[in-house]
């Protein structure tokens, strides 16, 4: 029997919008995937401002967010742990839950051309696969890279706008699934502070 096939999308989904399930649903289909797990981070290093959403609301937001897509699951590994996440930390948990899979992590590619500046890169290489999808604005990795590249529907949407747009009171429908929109409005999110 093969081994699960998983793609990894790590990130703080602050919140969660039609961009990031753009991306788990394209390079699902493109690896042949058996499924995507959707991380949210306790608290990242790269992120130096504080979350607007605590850790529990964020993966609340992406438990609504996947729950009609059978191929799309959340973990919620990062949160549990607690304190800054690292993806080598991800990884070897989400190693120990499901101990005969193949993991995938999904990035930008703009992130995967720092890899060497992340938490322990050597090791990292060997716990997955690394997919790097294109982002608006951001070169592809170019042709010989060690890891694999997926063209993704570029959406131009960003969790900064869509937190920019509530605070303004600008539409969010059709940026972030309609469970996570009302999900927000019940919890009165994102109505102060700034991303400057």
């Amino acid at each position: 029997m093969s081994s699960l096939r998983i793609g990894v999308l790590g990130g703080t989904f602050d919140p969660i919008h039609v961009g990031h399930l753009a991306v788990a649903s394209e390079v699902r289909h493109a690896l042949g995937l058996d499924r995507v797990l959707v991380v949210p981070a306790a608290r990242q290093p790269f992120k130096a401002s504080e979350d607007l959403a605590t850790p529990q609301q964020r993966l609340d937001m992406c438990r609504l967010a996947v729950a009609a897509d059978p191929q799309l699951d959340v973990s919620d590994v990062d949160i549990v742990r607690g304190d800054t996440t690292y993806t080598v930390d991800t990884l070897t948990d989400l190693a120990a839950t499901y101990p005969d899979a193949e993991f995938f992590f999904i990035a930008g590619a703009d992130a995967i051309a720092h890899l060497s500046d992340w938490r322990e890169p050597d090791r990292l290489v060997t716990l997955a696969t690394f997919v790097a999808v294109g982002r608006p604005g951001h070169e592809s990795p170019q042709p010989g890279s060690p890891h694999l590249v997926v063209e993704a529907p570029q959406m131009g949407v960003s969790s900064t706008e869509v937190r920019r747009r509530l605070r303004t009171g600008a539409p969010v429908r059709y940026l972030v699934p309609d469970p996570v929109a009302e999900y927000i409005v019940q919890h009165c999110l994102y109505l102060g502070g700034s991303d400057a």
